[in-house]
């Protein structure tokens, strides 16, 4: 049974305990986070030790509180803990996933596929973030790297539909193009773009540093094969998501019935309303009002 009923879809949302650390308006806690927005707010990341669950930063548990806390605002609002990171391995091989599905399906209620970084600055050349599809320039590996393919991939090697959640990435890869010329997806690019000001990260920008560059004067295209925006001035070209390319995603996800959607991170959606002029959380209230989140699930 299609686990769309009522409603229906799931809107998981990431909150990181890193954000507080950025400067200025790019500080986030927990206090930034809207409790009505996400059906589920998720605290990254957690450590594990001698089957314990460790902290990584100095006030965690009192950010846990506060975190937790926003559930007296929302009591339909569920709070969970992510424990991993980076740093903390992958599960398996590509060859055992079909079998390793079939073991955990009975005892997950949702797999959160992480449908970005699937191009940046390691490739040598310019890509999207989170192509909904292939690129007519990809050969190789790279056709498999988009949304798209991912997510069948895991509906094919026996995740069911309605468990699987779509990765919506709230911020894009930067590159420096080796010629300021040649601006296509696929361009040769010699490096990582320069750090944003806010995520202080080379080869990365969260939105709203995204729409910074973007009234800078910086031109911004359409990439139609993939269905995701680009956007470039002088040597540095971004790729990322927008409104636009949420909604066609959005719709995509629903004509496959996958069970909703998992948003990295609450912190770099312009969660101030102050750098794209869209208001508060453009990003992800598209994905709330599109999925028919109304602040509360039955």
């Amino acid at each position: 049974m299609n686990a769309q009923i009522g409603t229906a879809y799931v809107l998981s949302c990431y909150f990181t305990n890193w954000a507080q650390y950025r400067p200025g308006l790019g500080k986030y806690m927990p206090d930034n986070i809207d409790p009505c927005l996400c059906d589920h707010l998720i605290y990254a990341f957690a450590g594990m030790s001698n089957n314990e669950i460790t902290t990584y930063e100095w006030n965690d548990e009192t950010l846990y509180k506060s975190f937790n806390g926003l559930k007296k605002q929302n009591e339909n609002l569920k709070t969970l803990l992510a424990i991993g990171g980076w740093n903390f391995g992958t599960c398996c091989s590509f060859q055992r996933l079909r079998e390793t599905v079939s073991l955990t399906v009975r005892y997950l209620d949702y797999f959160h596929v992480m449908t970005y970084d699937f191009h940046g600055s390691w490739d040598g050349k310019t890509g999207e973030n989170s192509p909904l599809y292939k690129s007519p320039v990809d050969t190789g590996d790279l056709i498999y790297f988009n949304v798209d393919y991912a997510m069948n991939y895991w509906k094919n090697n026996g995740a069911p539909a309605e468990k699987l959640l779509v990765g919506f990435p709230t911020y894009g890869h930067n590159f420096i193009l080796q010629n300021p010329s040649d601006t296509a997806v696929g361009a040769p690019a010699s490096g990582p773009g320069p750090a944003g000001p806010y995520t202080r990260q080379a080869g990365f920008l969260a939105y709203y540093e995204i729409c910074t560059f973007l009234d800078s004067g910086a031109t911004q295209a359409w990439d139609a094969p993939q269905d995701v925006p680009y956007a470039y001035k002088g040597n540095e070209w971004v790729g990322y998501d927008n409104i636009k390319s949420f909604n066609i995603k959005i719709d995509w996800l629903k004509k496959n019935n996958f069970g909703g959607a998992m948003v990295w991170s609450l912190d770099m959606d312009d969660f101030t309303g102050t750098f794209c002029k869209q208001g508060k959380y453009p990003l992800i209230t598209t994905l709330k009002n599109a999925l028919g989140q109304q602040g509360s699930s039955e």
